[in-house]
């Protein structure tokens, strides 16, 4: 059993750990996007502003955390950063440095607009490059089945739709449909390579939260097309709305086989889609629309505060036991 002087150290080590990898940029997302949906819910509903701006200051807050600690890994564990660069999964989760980036950029944008458009330039401009640079080396081919996850979405997909919404939010909306429509074209070639994948060899447990990124796709990118367009939601992006509820419908099936893996800050893959469902549905009602979309605006908005609530305390769990990295 440790002594309180062993317990401090270990502690202090865990605190200053240069060992943090890139899937804990995934917090960012999730916050982020809560806190875009109390934003959109003050508008809308006249909701409180407080927890909007508490959960975009958080969102900020964790996105300089993390950043300085890759920056640290970097530095103290190069070998072990350009391993996960380099890996076939891991190195696909990379792409959410940028993609946390533009989305820390939306939620403080408001309080240091200057840096706020200096992150925005940063990590629209560093997804695009490692966009390119990934898929070049998938073109290339060698690539072995049981490396097929839904991570391959996050480069292209994910990246170019939070493009769009970070482009949207500055004041780009042209730019913003260029990304919109990379991301759009990614996802439907995308898509049937990874269902292909799910459908014929089984994902392993471990990796089974990357699904998440499975249920975002639709649902952020329901987002990213009402971010670079205005009036009334066309009846495009209400069918691609309605995708995004399919996906969830799928994965709420799935919780059992899903809940198999044991939890870890990987749970965070999940708040990207589950922030962004009710994000669309109110920005939908905030655009005009009414009917089905509209009526699950609340049971959505209140679902993602459940579910991102509870994966927040079982993380700072974690964190405050030291055990945070260990179940990464």
């Amino acid at each position: 059993m440790q002594n309180p002087t062993q317990r401090n150290r270990a502690r202090s080590a865990y605190l200053l750990s240069p060992v943090v990898p890139a899937t804990f940029f995934g917090m960012v997302l999730g916050l982020g996007g809560l806190g875009n949906g109390w934003r959109t819910a003050a508008r809308v509903w006249d909701a409180p502003a407080f927890p909007g701006e508490a959960l975009s200051v958080a969102a900020g807050s964790v996105w300089f955390l993390w950043i300085v600690l890759y920056g640290w890994k970097w530095a103290m564990s190069r070998e072990e950063a350009a391993a996960e660069l380099r890996h076939p999964i891991q190195g696909f989760f990379i792409a959410l440095i940028p993609v946390a980036t533009m989305i820390a950029s939306t939620a403080v944008a408001p309080y240091i607009a200057a840096i706020a458009w200096a992150m925005f330039v940063l990590g629209v401009a560093s997804q695009i490059l490692y966009s390119a640079w990934v898929v070049g080396e998938l073109w290339q081919g060698g690539r072995q089945t049981e490396a097929t996850t839904p991570a391959l979405y996050m480069p292209t997909v994910g990246g170019c739709f939070v493009s769009a919404i970070a482009c949207g939010s500055f004041g780009y909306s042209e730019p913003g449909l260029l990304f919109f429509g990379a991301g759009f074209l990614s996802l439907v070639v995308l898509e049937s390579i990874v269902l292909h994948r799910l459908m014929t060899h089984t994902l392993p447990i471990a990796l089974r939260a990357t699904m998440g990124l499975h249920l975002a796709t639709p649902a952020v990118g329901s987002v990213a097309y009402l971010a670079v367009t205005e009036g009334p939601p066309d009846r495009f992006v209400q069918m691609l709305f309605g995708y995004a509820l399919l996906q969830a419908l799928v994965m709420l099936r799935l919780v059992p086989w899903l809940r198999q893996q044991a939890f870890s800050p990987a749970a965070w893959a999940y708040t990207f889609g589950v922030s962004a469902l009710p994000l669309a549905a109110l920005r939908f009602v905030e655009r005009g629309q009414a009917g089905p979309i509209a009526c699950l605006a609340i049971p959505l908005f209140i679902g993602a505060n459940l579910v991102i609530g509870w994966i927040t305390l079982q993380t700072l769990r974690l964190a405050f036991t030291g055990r945070l990295l260990s179940q990464q």
